[in-house]
């Protein structure tokens, strides 16, 4: 099977990871992946919630959101409305603990990373890209202060789907809207999972399809954290 974009059914879009994209954040990555193009910042703060005060250990927060023009469609701000979306508040809770699954709160000390994404252009898998990126940010920042430990492993997501009766990985908006099943997988550079969010949009699907798509996942997020880490191994400006 040929995509409408010309992967193959097991290909990646083509991958970009800017680190340090911009200069006022501790840490910054700008990913671009097929047309979905996603800003993620990182700054430390000396501070942490009440609720941990007194137990040398810090935390690590996200926000995420769509800009009005990054889909077909004005969106409108979320501010706008006085109140965030149920769906802004559960891709900002899973690139959250995505990111917490690989942290060493000890080492990060009583101190705050807070971790936003900002998807400039949604072309499908904004959270999958947000969750890489805010890795990369994440870590430029940390590298920054010397508190590179706070880092056990790497954490990154990707998109895995049927269309058609076909497994494929890396799901543009155009896949994604028509897949019978869809998946976001995000998992850590060692191979262990943190989270699968997998939903049978129309048929339900065999555990055979379940093993398949996590194996097409596994081989994506491996080449992703490839990129990962020429970007977190550029030397800080």
């Amino acid at each position: 099977m040929t995509r409408a974009d010309g992967r193959k059914p097991d290909e990646l879009r083509p991958l970009e990871i800017e680190p340090d994209y911009l200069e006022q954040p501790h840490g910054s990555a700008l990913v671009v992946q097929g047309k979905t193009i996603v800003l993620c910042t990182a700054m430390i703060q000396e501070d942490i919630p009440r609720w941990l005060r007194n137990q040398g250990r810090g935390w690590i927060t996200a926000e995420y959101s769509l800009l009005p023009a990054s889909t077909g469609d004005r969106v409108e701000r979320e501010a706008s409305r006085g109140k965030q979306q149920g769906r802004t508040v559960e891709i900002q809770r899973l690139i959250g603990r995505a990111v917490r699954a690989v942290a060493d709160f000890k080492a990060l000390g009583e101190r705050t990373m807070w971790l936003d994404c900002d998807v400039l252009q949604a072309d499908g898998g904004t959270r999958c890209a947000a969750i890489t990126g805010a890795y990369v940010a994440g870590r430029r920042a940390l590298d920054r202060f010397g508190l590179s430990r706070t880092f056990a492993d790497s954490v990154a997501a990707v998109s895995v789907g049927v269309v058609g009766g076909v497994p494929l990985l890396d799901l543009d908006y155009s896949e994604d809207s028509n897949a019978d099943t869809d998946m976001n997988v995000v998992m850590t550079g060692d191979g262990r999972l943190i989270e699968v969010q997998a939903t049978a949009e129309r048929d339900p699907f065999t555990r055979e399809t379940l093993d398949e798509l996590l194996a097409l996942a596994e081989s994506g997020i491996a080449a992703i954290g490839e990129r990962q880490a020429e970007a977190a191994a550029v030397a800080l400006p």
